[in-house]
Protein backbone atom coordinates (compact mmCIF):
# COMPACT_ATOMS: atom_id res chain seq x y z
CA UNK A 1 0.00 0.00 0.00
CA UNK A 2 0.95 3.50 -0.55
CA UNK A 3 2.69 5.48 2.34
CA UNK A 4 2.43 8.75 3.14
CA UNK A 5 3.67 11.21 5.78
CA UNK A 6 1.93 12.38 8.52
CA UNK A 7 1.56 16.64 8.57
CA UNK A 8 0.41 16.17 12.32
CA UNK A 9 -0.89 13.92 15.20
CA UNK A 10 -1.05 14.06 18.67
CA UNK A 11 2.25 13.24 20.73
CA UNK A 12 2.60 10.01 22.03
CA UNK A 13 1.50 10.89 25.53
CA UNK A 14 -1.03 13.16 24.39
CA UNK A 15 -0.03 16.44 25.94
CA UNK A 16 1.23 18.19 22.67
CA UNK A 17 1.36 18.32 18.80
CA UNK A 18 3.74 16.20 16.95
CA UNK A 19 3.95 18.11 13.67
CA UNK A 20 6.36 17.91 10.57
CA UNK A 21 8.05 20.81 10.53
CA UNK A 22 7.65 21.82 6.46
CA UNK A 23 10.28 24.56 6.53
CA UNK A 24 13.33 22.08 6.78
CA UNK A 25 11.87 20.20 3.72
CA UNK A 26 13.61 18.55 2.13
CA UNK A 27 16.45 18.44 3.37
CA UNK A 28 15.74 17.09 6.77
CA UNK A 29 12.84 15.73 8.02
CA UNK A 30 12.45 17.20 11.74
CA UNK A 31 9.18 16.67 14.02
CA UNK A 32 8.39 19.44 16.15
CA UNK A 33 6.74 19.28 19.26
CA UNK A 34 4.05 21.73 20.61
CA UNK A 35 2.82 22.38 24.18
CA UNK A 36 0.72 25.53 24.12
CA UNK A 37 -1.29 27.62 21.41
CA UNK A 38 1.15 30.22 21.26
CA UNK A 39 3.36 28.09 19.67
CA UNK A 40 1.38 26.27 17.62
CA UNK A 41 -0.08 29.66 16.28
CA UNK A 42 3.88 30.35 15.71
CA UNK A 43 4.19 27.33 13.60
CA UNK A 44 0.91 28.08 11.56
CA UNK A 45 1.82 31.55 11.08
CA UNK A 46 5.57 30.37 9.93
CA UNK A 47 3.92 27.55 7.61
CA UNK A 48 5.59 24.64 9.90
CA UNK A 49 2.53 23.28 9.14
CA UNK A 50 0.52 24.50 6.44
CA UNK A 51 -2.64 23.94 3.84
CA UNK A 52 -6.27 24.58 4.91
CA UNK A 53 -7.42 21.44 6.51
CA UNK A 54 -3.80 20.82 8.86
CA UNK A 55 -4.17 24.30 9.44
CA UNK A 56 -7.61 23.94 10.75
CA UNK A 57 -6.56 20.46 12.65
CA UNK A 58 -3.42 21.71 14.12
CA UNK A 59 -5.82 25.17 15.45
CA UNK A 60 -8.12 22.40 17.07
CA UNK A 61 -5.46 20.51 18.70
CA UNK A 62 -3.67 23.29 19.96
CA UNK A 63 -6.70 24.88 21.42
CA UNK A 64 -7.59 21.57 23.56
CA UNK A 65 -4.09 21.47 24.55
CA UNK A 66 -3.85 25.28 25.82
CA UNK A 67 -7.33 24.78 27.85
CA UNK A 68 -5.76 21.54 29.08
CA UNK A 69 -3.46 23.60 30.89
CA UNK A 70 -5.93 26.19 32.55
CA UNK A 71 -8.42 23.68 34.04
CA UNK A 72 -7.64 25.13 37.37
CA UNK A 73 -9.42 28.45 36.24
CA UNK A 74 -12.64 29.60 37.56
CA UNK A 75 -14.99 28.66 35.32
CA UNK A 76 -15.73 32.69 33.70
CA UNK A 77 -11.96 32.79 33.87
CA UNK A 78 -11.68 29.06 31.67
CA UNK A 79 -14.26 31.03 29.40
CA UNK A 80 -12.30 33.68 29.16
CA UNK A 81 -9.28 31.88 28.10
CA UNK A 82 -10.97 29.61 25.44
CA UNK A 83 -12.08 32.85 23.88
CA UNK A 84 -8.24 34.65 24.10
CA UNK A 85 -6.69 31.08 22.65
CA UNK A 86 -9.35 31.17 19.37
CA UNK A 87 -8.62 34.79 18.76
CA UNK A 88 -4.82 33.95 19.09
CA UNK A 89 -4.98 30.81 17.09
CA UNK A 90 -8.13 32.61 14.37
CA UNK A 91 -5.11 35.34 13.67
CA UNK A 92 -2.25 33.22 12.25
CA UNK A 93 -3.89 33.46 8.46
CA UNK A 94 -6.64 35.01 7.65
CA UNK A 95 -7.80 33.07 3.62
CA UNK A 96 -8.11 29.26 4.62
CA UNK A 97 -12.12 28.96 5.78
CA UNK A 98 -11.21 25.16 7.62
CA UNK A 99 -8.69 27.39 10.56
CA UNK A 100 -12.39 29.23 11.14
CA UNK A 101 -14.68 26.51 11.02
CA UNK A 102 -12.48 24.36 13.17
CA UNK A 103 -12.37 26.68 15.92
CA UNK A 104 -16.08 27.30 15.49
CA UNK A 105 -16.94 23.99 15.87
CA UNK A 106 -14.54 23.92 19.38
CA UNK A 107 -16.00 27.14 20.44
CA UNK A 108 -19.53 25.70 20.06
CA UNK A 109 -18.91 21.97 21.82
CA UNK A 110 -17.68 24.30 24.48
CA UNK A 111 -20.97 26.42 24.83
CA UNK A 112 -23.08 23.44 24.42
CA UNK A 113 -20.54 22.25 28.17
CA UNK A 114 -21.97 25.40 29.67
CA UNK A 115 -22.13 24.39 33.06
CA UNK A 116 -19.48 21.76 32.91
CA UNK A 117 -16.31 21.91 35.11
CA UNK A 118 -13.24 23.75 32.90
CA UNK A 119 -11.42 19.93 33.18
CA UNK A 120 -14.68 18.53 31.56
CA UNK A 121 -15.07 20.91 29.16
CA UNK A 122 -11.38 20.14 28.15
CA UNK A 123 -11.38 16.95 27.81
CA UNK A 124 -14.31 17.25 25.84
CA UNK A 125 -12.23 19.67 23.76
CA UNK A 126 -9.56 17.28 23.00
CA UNK A 127 -11.65 14.77 22.29
CA UNK A 128 -13.54 16.86 19.79
CA UNK A 129 -10.19 17.52 18.45
CA UNK A 130 -9.10 14.22 17.69
CA UNK A 131 -12.54 13.51 15.72
CA UNK A 132 -11.43 16.68 13.53
CA UNK A 133 -8.27 14.62 12.80
CA UNK A 134 -9.98 11.16 11.93
CA UNK A 135 -12.84 12.79 10.36
CA UNK A 136 -10.02 14.60 7.67
CA UNK A 137 -8.35 11.44 7.31
CA UNK A 138 -11.66 9.35 6.07
CA UNK A 139 -12.35 12.45 4.08
CA UNK A 140 -9.33 12.34 2.21
CA UNK A 141 -10.01 9.11 1.08
CA UNK A 142 -13.44 9.84 0.10
CA UNK A 143 -12.29 12.37 -2.53
CA UNK A 144 -9.39 10.25 -3.84
CA UNK A 145 -12.08 7.81 -4.50
CA UNK A 146 -14.36 10.59 -6.11
CA UNK A 147 -11.58 11.82 -8.04
CA UNK A 148 -10.26 8.58 -9.24
CA UNK A 149 -13.31 8.17 -11.43
CA UNK A 150 -12.13 11.40 -13.41
CA UNK A 151 -8.41 10.08 -14.45
CA UNK A 152 -8.78 8.64 -17.92
CA UNK A 153 -9.21 4.75 -17.70
CA UNK A 154 -6.20 4.17 -20.05
CA UNK A 155 -2.38 5.09 -21.24
CA UNK A 156 -0.46 6.96 -18.91
CA UNK A 157 -2.34 9.84 -17.49
CA UNK A 158 -0.40 12.80 -17.11
CA UNK A 159 -1.42 15.18 -14.01
CA UNK A 160 0.06 18.72 -13.12
CA UNK A 161 -0.35 19.69 -10.05
CA UNK A 162 0.21 23.03 -8.09
CA UNK A 163 1.60 23.97 -4.88
CA UNK A 164 1.04 21.01 -2.15
CA UNK A 165 -2.51 19.57 -1.75
CA UNK A 166 -1.38 16.14 -0.45
CA UNK A 167 -0.77 14.27 3.25
CA UNK A 168 1.37 17.09 4.44
CA UNK A 169 -1.76 19.44 3.79
CA UNK A 170 -4.19 17.43 5.50
CA UNK A 171 -4.57 14.48 8.68
CA UNK A 172 -4.84 11.81 5.76
CA UNK A 173 -3.73 11.38 2.45
CA UNK A 174 -4.13 14.85 0.99
CA UNK A 175 -6.76 16.14 -0.75
CA UNK A 176 -5.79 16.83 -4.79
CA UNK A 177 -2.93 14.27 -4.43
CA UNK A 178 -5.30 11.40 -3.01
CA UNK A 179 -6.61 10.50 -6.28
CA UNK A 180 -2.69 10.11 -7.37
CA UNK A 181 -1.84 8.00 -4.14
CA UNK A 182 -5.32 5.68 -4.80
CA UNK A 183 -3.96 5.06 -8.45
CA UNK A 184 -0.39 4.65 -7.45
CA UNK A 185 -2.04 1.45 -5.03
CA UNK A 186 -4.17 -0.03 -7.73
CA UNK A 187 -0.81 0.13 -10.35
CA UNK A 188 -2.60 2.34 -12.42
CA UNK A 189 0.07 4.28 -14.78
CA UNK A 190 0.37 8.13 -14.36
CA UNK A 191 3.16 10.93 -14.18
CA UNK A 192 2.41 13.83 -11.97
CA UNK A 193 3.82 17.20 -13.07
CA UNK A 194 4.92 19.25 -10.10
CA UNK A 195 5.62 23.02 -10.41
CA UNK A 196 7.71 24.88 -8.39
CA UNK A 197 5.01 27.20 -6.08
CA UNK A 198 7.05 30.21 -6.20
CA UNK A 199 8.39 32.15 -3.87
CA UNK A 200 7.90 29.75 -0.80
CA UNK A 201 8.43 26.69 -3.22
CA UNK A 202 5.79 24.22 -1.64
CA UNK A 203 5.70 22.53 -5.28
CA UNK A 204 9.38 21.33 -5.51
CA UNK A 205 10.21 21.01 -1.71
CA UNK A 206 7.13 18.96 -0.42
CA UNK A 207 4.73 17.77 -3.17
CA UNK A 208 8.10 16.27 -5.04
CA UNK A 209 9.17 15.29 -1.68
CA UNK A 210 6.02 13.19 -0.73
CA UNK A 211 5.41 11.99 -3.72
CA UNK A 212 8.91 10.74 -4.20
CA UNK A 213 8.64 8.80 -1.08
CA UNK A 214 5.32 7.24 -2.06
CA UNK A 215 7.26 5.69 -4.71
CA UNK A 216 5.01 7.98 -7.63
CA UNK A 217 6.51 9.08 -10.83
CA UNK A 218 7.03 12.63 -10.34
CA UNK A 219 8.56 15.07 -12.27
CA UNK A 220 9.64 19.03 -11.17
CA UNK A 221 9.01 21.93 -13.71
CA UNK A 222 9.09 25.21 -13.46
CA UNK A 223 6.08 27.01 -13.21
CA UNK A 224 6.70 29.04 -16.47
CA UNK A 225 6.72 25.59 -17.90
CA UNK A 226 2.97 24.57 -17.41
CA UNK A 227 1.63 26.05 -21.01
CA UNK A 228 4.86 24.34 -23.05
CA UNK A 229 3.69 21.33 -21.03
CA UNK A 230 -0.25 21.24 -22.24
CA UNK A 231 1.11 22.50 -25.79
CA UNK A 232 3.33 19.41 -26.25
CA UNK A 233 0.34 17.60 -24.83
CA UNK A 234 1.85 15.99 -21.95
CA UNK A 235 -1.21 17.19 -19.31
CA UNK A 236 -4.16 14.99 -19.44
CA UNK A 237 -5.56 17.21 -16.43
CA UNK A 238 -4.94 19.56 -13.70
CA UNK A 239 -5.89 18.79 -10.02
CA UNK A 240 -5.28 21.35 -7.30
CA UNK A 241 -6.56 21.69 -3.72
CA UNK A 242 -8.63 24.80 -2.72
CA UNK A 243 -7.93 27.09 0.65
CA UNK A 244 -11.42 28.67 0.35
CA UNK A 245 -14.28 28.11 -1.98
CA UNK A 246 -17.21 30.56 -2.01
CA UNK A 247 -20.96 29.86 -2.29
CA UNK A 248 -20.79 30.36 -6.52
CA UNK A 249 -17.90 28.00 -6.86
CA UNK A 250 -15.20 30.69 -7.62
CA UNK A 251 -11.72 29.06 -5.40
CA UNK A 252 -9.07 30.71 -3.51
CA UNK A 253 -5.94 28.89 -3.95
CA UNK A 254 -2.20 29.48 -4.13
CA UNK A 255 -0.91 32.11 -5.90
CA UNK A 256 -0.43 30.58 -9.72
CA UNK A 257 -3.54 28.40 -9.86
CA UNK A 258 -5.83 30.72 -11.68
CA UNK A 259 -3.01 31.08 -14.24
CA UNK A 260 -3.48 27.20 -15.06
CA UNK A 261 -6.91 27.11 -15.42
CA UNK A 262 -6.51 29.99 -18.19
CA UNK A 263 -3.67 28.02 -20.08
CA UNK A 264 -5.87 24.62 -18.81
CA UNK A 265 -9.28 26.18 -20.89
CA UNK A 266 -7.24 27.70 -23.95
CA UNK A 267 -5.57 24.01 -23.81
CA UNK A 268 -9.20 21.86 -23.72
CA UNK A 269 -7.92 20.41 -20.52
CA UNK A 270 -10.13 19.57 -17.40
CA UNK A 271 -9.55 21.58 -14.75
CA UNK A 272 -10.49 20.14 -11.32
CA UNK A 273 -10.34 21.42 -7.66
CA UNK A 274 -10.44 19.06 -5.14
CA UNK A 275 -11.37 19.79 -1.41
CA UNK A 276 -13.67 19.54 1.27
CA UNK A 277 -16.77 20.94 1.87
CA UNK A 278 -15.12 22.64 5.34
CA UNK A 279 -13.10 24.36 2.75
CA UNK A 280 -16.99 26.01 1.30
CA UNK A 281 -17.67 29.22 2.80
CA UNK A 282 -21.57 29.40 2.30
CA UNK A 283 -21.13 33.05 3.95
CA UNK A 284 -19.48 34.84 1.01
CA UNK A 285 -21.35 34.56 -2.14
CA UNK A 286 -18.45 35.07 -4.31
CA UNK A 287 -14.85 34.90 -4.59
CA UNK A 288 -13.95 38.27 -4.13
CA UNK A 289 -15.27 38.58 -0.92
CA UNK A 290 -12.63 36.06 -0.05
CA UNK A 291 -9.62 38.05 2.03
CA UNK A 292 -6.28 37.44 0.37
CA UNK A 293 -3.30 37.19 2.60
CA UNK A 294 -0.04 38.90 1.73
CA UNK A 295 2.83 37.64 2.87
CA UNK A 296 6.46 39.31 3.67
CA UNK A 297 7.73 41.05 0.82
CA UNK A 298 11.54 38.95 1.94
CA UNK A 299 10.00 35.33 0.82
CA UNK A 300 10.28 37.07 -2.98
CA UNK A 301 13.42 38.86 -2.52
CA UNK A 302 15.42 36.72 -0.49
CA UNK A 303 13.26 33.96 0.34
CA UNK A 304 15.92 31.31 1.23
CA UNK A 305 18.60 33.14 2.16
CA UNK A 306 19.96 34.38 -0.72
CA UNK A 307 19.47 37.79 -2.32
CA UNK A 308 17.77 37.65 -5.33
CA UNK A 309 16.37 41.07 -5.97
CA UNK A 310 16.99 44.96 -4.96
CA UNK A 311 17.01 45.08 -1.61
CA UNK A 312 14.77 47.80 -1.85
CA UNK A 313 12.84 46.39 -4.63
CA UNK A 314 8.94 47.03 -4.41
CA UNK A 315 6.93 43.70 -4.01
CA UNK A 316 3.61 42.20 -4.18
CA UNK A 317 3.62 39.02 -2.04
CA UNK A 318 -0.42 37.58 -2.15
CA UNK A 319 0.12 34.16 -0.83
CA UNK A 320 -3.50 33.30 -2.89
CA UNK A 321 -5.32 34.01 -6.02
CA UNK A 322 -8.79 33.85 -7.42
CA UNK A 323 -9.87 31.58 -9.54
CA UNK A 324 -13.76 32.02 -11.22
CA UNK A 325 -15.90 29.24 -11.33
CA UNK A 326 -16.43 29.56 -15.00
CA UNK A 327 -12.88 28.26 -15.80
CA UNK A 328 -13.39 24.95 -13.33
CA UNK A 329 -14.42 21.60 -14.60
CA UNK A 330 -15.81 19.93 -11.43
CA UNK A 331 -15.24 20.42 -7.84
CA UNK A 332 -14.43 17.00 -6.02
CA UNK A 333 -15.41 17.09 -2.41
CA UNK A 334 -15.64 14.05 0.26
CA UNK A 335 -19.34 14.23 -0.55
CA UNK A 336 -18.87 13.94 -4.53
CA UNK A 337 -18.10 15.64 -7.74
CA UNK A 338 -19.77 18.51 -8.23
CA UNK A 339 -20.28 20.38 -11.74
CA UNK A 340 -21.68 23.76 -12.59
CA UNK A 341 -23.84 25.58 -11.78
CA UNK A 342 -22.17 25.21 -8.91
CA UNK A 343 -24.24 27.42 -6.46
CA UNK A 344 -26.78 24.93 -6.78
CA UNK A 345 -24.89 22.06 -6.47
CA UNK A 346 -22.59 23.37 -3.38
CA UNK A 347 -26.25 24.12 -1.85
CA UNK A 348 -27.54 20.47 -2.70
CA UNK A 349 -23.77 18.94 -0.90
CA UNK A 350 -24.29 20.90 1.96
CA UNK A 351 -27.78 20.04 2.90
Amino acid sequence: MTSYPEAVRWADDGRALDVLDQTRLPEAEVRLRLETAEQVAEAIRAMRVRGAPAIGIAAAMGLALELARHTGLALPEFRLKLEQTCGLLADTRPTAVNLFWALERMRRLAASLEDSSPGVVACRLHGEASAILQEDRAMCRRIGQHGLALLPPEGVVGVLTHCNAGALATGGMGTALAPVYLARAQGRALRVYAGETRPMLQGSRLTVWELQRAGVDVTLVADTVAGFLMQQGRVNLVLVGADRIAANGDVVNKIGTYQLAVLARHHGIPFYVAAPTSSVDCAVPEGRGIPIEERDPEEVRRGFGRLTAPADAQVYAPAFDLTPAELITAIVTDRGVLRPPYAAAIREALE
